[in-house]
């Protein structure tokens, strides 16, 4: 029996002097869902803003916008360029 062991990911918390900028906007939640997964997975500190607006109301209107630190944004945009998200 093979016995699989998890390693915690550890992602650096955001201090209060750091700011998150727009990385991309999606007009559905799932698209925004999974690319927010891949960059969790990745150790890039990520969060979706207006993911609850985009559900009730027109998507164009409010889109769900994913937020990365200014620092994480090269990497982010790459690594979802190569996942097509």
């Amino acid at each position: 029996m093979r016995i699989l062991q998890y390693t915690p990911l550890t992602i650096k918390p955001m201090d209060s002097n750091e700011s998150l900028v727009v990385l991309k906007s999606y007009d559905n939640t799932v698209q925004a869902e999974i690319a927010k997964s891949i960059l969790d997975s990745a150790g890039i500190f990520c969060a979706l803003h207006g993911e609850y607006m985009s559900t009730i109301y027109t998507p164009i209107a409010f889109p769900a916008r994913l937020m990365v630190r200014s620092e994480d944004y090269d990497e982010a945009q790459s690594l979802l360029r190569t996942d097509c998200y």
